[in-house]
């Protein structure tokens, strides 16, 4: 399965916060059940329009991958979660967003996986919006 979250966040310093993200990437597997197979990678980008610049940070799991970038002037941040084990998305969903402390999101959940062979070729597991 893959969490997406779109949000917007009026705390710009917490979205330049190098170090924020990077206990977030450290911890935050624990908490959803997954195992961390790397140390976290955290980037500060700004070789681009004033407006786009911001961090990225990214950390392996066993399972997948968590991903999450932020656009500090845009007051905006996106994550995923990447997995190939279940854990609860309403719960990881509400977390990161107390966690970046987002005023406004859009979380969506596209489920992963292939049909059996000669299963029907349409997509079983479509992508979903959930809560705004």
């Amino acid at each position: 399965m893959h969490l997406l979250i779109d949000g917007y966040c009026e705390n710009k310093e917490l979205l330049e916060d190098e170090e924020h993200l990077r206990q977030v990437l450290a911890e935050y597997p624990g908490r959803i059940s997954m195992t961390r197979i790397s140390e976290p990678y955290v980037i500060r980008y700004d070789d681009c329009e004033p407006e786009e610049w911001g961090i990225s940070g990214f950390v392996f799991l066993a399972e997948s991958h968590i991903a999450i970038h932020t656009f500090v002037e845009q007051s905006y941040v996106n994550v995923d979660v990447f997995s190939c084990k279940d854990f609860d998305t309403d719960v990881a969903a509400e977390d990161l967003r107390k966690r970046f402390k987002m005023t406004k999101s859009r979380v969506s959940l596209a489920e992963r996986g292939w049909s059996p062979p000669g299963a029907r070729s349409e997509n079983p597991s479509p992508f979903k919006y959930h809560g705004a």
